[in-house]
């Protein structure tokens, strides 16, 4: 089994952990960090929804408040096919993703597709775009 591969499987596993009891559509998303540490999110909601917060950005949170900022992988899996990170999420990853980062969205361990933060956000607004203020 390959890196990419467990990290489906982890994030597959993670998913019985989601909060979704108002839309009941799980999300689960595992992370690598640059260090070789994993991460693992789910959705959770709340009854005002504008509180909730996605698996992706569970997860990457996660791995931030334990001081790691540089990810390798972002595996997402959810209850659709091909579940993709919403626009916020999108974003939340354009700030920590770089062009090596692969962003697996993920059916099953024999399902899955690879992208780039630039192919998910294509003429994002990045930390980049400060440095020339």
């Amino acid at each position: 089994m390959n890196e990419i591969e467990q990290l489906i499987n982890i994030a597959l596993e993670n998913k019985k952990n989601s909060y979704s009891p108002y839309s009941h559509f799980r999300v689960s998303c595992a992370v690598k960090t640059g260090t070789g540490s994993i991460y693992k999110g789910v959705n959770i909601e709340n009854a005002a929804y504008s509180p909730c917060i996605c698996a992706e950005r569970s997860a990457m949170s996660a791995a931030i408040s334990a001081g790691e900022i540089e990810f390798t992988h972002i595996v997402i899996n959810g209850d659709s096919h091909d579940t993709f990170p919403c626009g916020v999420c999108r974003q939340f990853i354009r700030e920590f993703a770089d062009k090596n980062t692969q962003i697996v969205i993920a059916n099953a361990v024999d399902d899955y597709r690879i992208f780039t933060i630039d192919e998910l956000l294509p003429h994002s607004f990045s930390n980049e775009d400060l440095k020339e203020i």
